[in-house]
């Protein structure tokens, strides 16, 4: 189906370390695919490994999106397909702004091969309503865009930040790896109202093309805020369990031994 992803059997490895053991995973449109898993269990590395990080080395299997074996392209044209990564931990870029960080990214999204990216590029007064309105919805001062990229920035601003660049560039697929890491109650509610807002807002004006969210988490915290339509379990580099909502709930009460008790009593 056109905008799933499609995750099949996919091995990786970091330098000479094997993380992934086979990864299965499907994400529909529309819809919220939450992963949870202890420390190690390769969470991190599978967004990476969507992205297109150069650190990663896929040595077995495929993952699709829209129609492509995605493995196939490189991390921009990944991202051109509709592949957006929130960083864990955004890096600081002294120098360039907020603005014309967002601005670039948003032309190089538009750019037509063989065009003259004047010819492509967003109109200035057209990228300042759209930074205004991101800004609002965020609850971000609008002094906020002159600042350089990340440089200084609270974890609850850089947060903040790659929820407003996911909502500039309007992506197909979301991977969100762990948002919420390091976020007060306050900033993961507006965090999460930004990712809620931006999926509403692609149901109702493209409902052929509507957003889907990746969460990775460690906490049920983020899906009080972000409600996931299914959950999955990792473990030792691969998915072990998957359900809807409460299976979440149950880690939040369990933990995570009682489903490796399980995973080793059924000798997966």
């Amino acid at each position: 189906m056109t905008g799933e992803l499609v995750v099949k059997d996919v091995y990786v490895t970091v330098g000479t370390e094997q993380i992934l053991n086979g990864v299965n995973l499907v994400v529909r449109p529309g819809t919220v695919h939450a992963i949870m898993g202890p420390n190690g269990s390769g969470k991190s590395t599978l967004a990476n490994t969507i992205a297109g990080h150069p650190g990663y080395t896929v040595t077995s299997g495929e993952i699709w999106y829209q129609g492509q074996n995605i493995l196939e392209l490189e991390p921009d044209e990944r991202s051109k397909l509709g592949i957006f990564l929130a960083f864990q931990y955004p890096v600081a870029v002294p120098g360039v702004t907020v603005a014309n960080f967002l601005r670039a990214a948003l032309n190089a999204h538009r750019a037509v091969e063989g065009t003259d990216p004047k010819e492509t590029a967003v109109p200035i007064p057209e990228f300042r309503t759209m930074l205004r309105e991101g800004m609002q919805r965020l609850e971000m001062d609008q002094a906020f865009a002159r600042r350089y990229l990340n440089d200084g920035f609270s974890g609850g601003e850089k947060k903040r930040l790659e929820i407003l660049q996911m909502s500039m560039l309007k992506p197909g697929l979301a991977v969100l790896d762990e948002t919420d890491s390091g976020l007060d109650i306050d900033a993961l509610r507006i965090v999460a109202n930004g990712v809620n807002s931006l999926m509403a807002l692609t149901a109702q004006s493209a409902p052929n093309a509507r957003m889907s969210a990746l969460v990775i988490t460690h906490y049920q915290r983020l899906l009080n805020y972000i409600k996931p339509d299914v959950v999955s379990i990792m473990m030792d580099g691969r998915v072990v369990r998957e359900g809807g909502p409460e299976l979440a709930l149950e880690l939040e009460e369990k933990g995570y031994d009682w489903i490796r008790g399980e995973v080793v009593a059924h000798g997966e």
